[in-house]
């Protein structure tokens, strides 16, 4: 069976399980980091050397970074589904994978940070507001993008759609004013209503 190593709160930790559940993977997942610790142990390090999460053991293959085992799942479990089998659309949703790591994620990072999991005594209100700011102007990348299609890739659901679902879920329930961009909000709604997002996505910021 596969496990899943790391705690239900992690971003990077939510891509995966939406990805197992969509593709009806039998599973095994243990908190591990953040509060519950267990991801600085020689035990841990070993699987791996970063000290993150999520880490996946699928029998004799052990993998991090969470893009890579999404990557990885839907190849295995999901091609032609998740994983497209046109090269052109798969490569689209690699590049949209992609794009939430290089470029969405760090510019709404600092304001996630700051506002949820810092106390607001201790807030840096000028980082928060120039990461407001620039996930803004990286979330209207988004809407254009979505202006003439369901999903990111075109008209059917993708790996694509998983790690920036999960990175616009963050955004859009971020207590900050946010401008209105009817075509992710629609795409958005349309992620909510599968299963596997409102299994994942629907506690709330933490």
């Amino acid at each position: 069976m596969l496990k899943l190593l790391g705690r239900a709160n992690s971003i990077n930790v939510q891509k995966v399980v939406w990805c197992v559940l969509e593709l009806g993977i039998p599973f095994e997942r243990k908190d591990i980091g953040g509060a519950f610790g267990g991801n600085d142990t020689p035990e841990y390090l070993a699987l791996n050397p970063n000290g993150r999460v999520p880490t996946i053991i699928d029998g004799d293959v052990v993998l991090w970074e969470s893009n890579a085992i999404v990557r990885y799942l839907s190849a295995k479990h999901g091609e032609g589904t998740l994983s497209p089998r046109d090269v052109a659309k798969r490569a689209d949703a690699d590049r949209w994978m992609d794009w939430q790591t290089t470029t969405l994620t760090p510019a709404t990072h600092p304001a996630f940070w700051g506002l949820i999991r810092t106390p607001e005594e201790k807030r840096d209100m000028a980082a928060i507001a120039k990461s407001i700011a620039e996930s803004e102007a990286k979330m209207r990348i988004l809407e254009r993008v979505l202006a003439d299609r369901a999903y990111i890739t075109g008209d059917t659901f993708t790996m694509g759609d998983i790690p920036i679902g999960c990175a616009a879920h963050r955004w859009l329930h971020l207590p900050i004013e946010r401008p209105s961009l009817p075509s992710v909000q629609r795409w958005y709604e349309r992620l909510m209503q599968r299963s596997p997002a409102q299994t994942v996505l629907t506690a709330p910021l933490t």
